[in-house]
């Protein structure tokens, strides 16, 4: 949407509107898939925190990006993403930008992201040790993974953003068929209560990728269902 109305147009849409954005979404450290080359990668990257600067955005959301296709070797990739992750922050740290990293299930870990559990994006912000990097946790990408309760634990107060939706038994699209809070498999409400036992304070961000069901109803719609389903936050 940015691209479509412009900086100065969203700028003025989210002051007339009183709307406050959480975060901008998101910032591909390496996009094997893209044809850009890794210093182009990196210019657009920064730029986008400019950008989110500008929006007086605190936060910019960053996937890894996935493999390239003549790669099979994600522990390489993971190195390669931790390495332009830091010469990301500097520029984060003058703008007063927080990069939060965001692990994603491990069915994108070809194309979308090499960071596929908290325990990953922990040990990434252990190794940089920085306070203008912090965690985005999506319930969807990690609702499946037992050790999530410790592995919150040890992220503690580095947890910025929480990301739910469900996931339904029957999904249609691994990525595009996310359901409402309370029609799958999800404990939204359990994983917000790990959260805050360990100090988060943030909002509860609702995220729903829906090609085939909520995109194609009117929004006044969805955003009363999701209302309806404050209870399953």
């Amino acid at each position: 949407m940015l691209n479509d109305v412009g900086v100065k147009k969203a700028k003025s849409s989210l002051r007339d509107s009183g709307v406050r954005a959480e975060a901008l979404c998101a910032l591909v450290l390496i996009d094997s898939h893209s044809g850009e080359d890794r210093i182009s990668q990196r210019l657009k990257n920064q730029q986008l925190l400019e950008i989110a600067a500008e929006l007086e955005v605190s936060s910019v959301v960053v996937i890894t990006g996935g493999l390239p296709s003549d790669s099979k070797d994600i522990r390489l990739q993971k190195e390669a993403a931790l390495a332009e992750l830091g010469l990301l922050l500097p520029t984060a740290e003058k703008l007063g930008i927080c990069l939060s990293l965001e692990p994603l299930h491990p069915m994108v870990c070809g194309w979308r992201s090499v960071i596929s559990s908290l325990r990953d994006a922990v040990e990434i912000l252990d190794d940089l040790s920085h306070p203008n990097l912090t965690i985005a946790l999506d319930s969807y990408a990690l609702w499946w993974d037992q050790g999530l309760e410790e592995q919150i634990h040890q992220a503690g107060t580095r947890i910025q953003h929480l990301h739910v939706s469900d996931w339904l038994p029957q999904t249609k699209d691994l990525r595009l068929d996310r359901g409402m809070p309370g029609d799958g498999c999800i404990d939204n409400r359990k994983i917000r209560t790990w959260m805050e036992r360990e100090g988060f304070k943030g909002p509860v961000e609702v995220e729903i990728f829906s090609a085939f069901d909520w995109w194609l109803r009117p929004a006044d719609e969805m955003v009363k269902t999701i209302c309806d389903r404050l209870e399953f936050l």
